[in-house]
């Protein structure tokens, strides 16, 4: 399941970018296949960051992730022959610094969908003043 579509990728770059990107063939249209598999590469890519935290793929996925996913797609469209930018390859590398980040644990995504936890919320730290935890006679807090 991509985190993008056809119609997300069009939206952001323009069909004329999508055409250069994917044509291979020379016609003047989109490969639609090429494309897919993009997306589905992508996908699969943020997936390898957040399944160290979530459970992927993630049936309802935040909004912002199909902006990251379009973003490694359209990185990974480039090259035999497609020409690269440096807004490209940016783009490219700030989605991967944000999802290093996710992985860390440094940021989350936000609440899973459907369960409206937020992982490792549920685990609450609990802290103690004074006096001794463990002692003769006395269990665990």
């Amino acid at each position: 399941m991509a985190y993008a579509t056809r119609d997300d990728m069009a939206t952001r770059f323009g069909e004329d970018e999508l055409i250069e990107l994917t044509d291979r063939d020379r016609n003047g249209a989109v490969d639609e296949l090429a494309l897919s598999g993009a997306l589905d590469d992508a996908s699969a890519e943020l997936d390898s960051y957040l399944a160290g935290r979530y459970a992927v793929p993630l049936a309802q996925a935040p909004r912002f992730l199909a902006g990251l996913c379009c973003d490694i797609a359209r990185y990974r469209l480039c090259g035999s022959g497609t020409r690269t930018t440096d807004d490209i390859n940016e783009r490219y590398r700030n989605a991967i610094r944000f999802l290093e980040k996710v992985a860390s644990g440094a940021v989350s995504i936000g609440p899973v969908a459907g369960t409206g936890t937020v992982p490792g919320a549920d685990n609450p730290v609990i802290f103690t003043n004074g006096g001794k935890a463990f002692a003769r006679g006395r269990g665990a807090l």
